[in-house]
């Protein structure tokens, strides 16, 4: 399933206005994830585990400035260092997000 959220294509599994997914539904899980293997957006390691016809690979250290969160609120696009340091906030609107994503940085970034 693709859907268009603030002019992007969000690819993934039960996906609603908001970027949230079946896997990770709760009004928190409201960022989706640019991949660095195939460039295109996801709400999670799963989603592109079901949807892709590739494995996965993380963004390098070296790349932390990439804009590669979106805000599902408000459509920002942070850069992984805004994302890291952001105390699971959106810095444009306010929008909190879900601190426990950390426990899955390694799926997506090189720690």
């Amino acid at each position: 399933m693709i859907e268009n959220i603030h002019g992007h294509d969000i690819h993934g599994v039960g996906i609603d206005p908001k970027t949230r997914c079946a896997h990770y539904p709760t009004g928190l899980d409201i960022i989706a994830i640019k991949f660095r293997c195939c460039g295109h957006w996801f709400p999670c390691f799963e989603c592109h585990t079901e949807t892709a016809r590739h494995q996965a690979r993380v963004w390098p250290r070296n790349e932390r400035n990439t804009k590669a969160i979106l805000c599902g609120a408000c459509g920002r696009q942070l850069s992984i260092t805004e994302y890291f340091e952001s105390s699971s906030a959106c810095p444009s609107c306010g929008a909190q997000f879900n601190p426990g994503c950390q426990n899955h940085y390694h799926l997506y970034f090189e720690l």
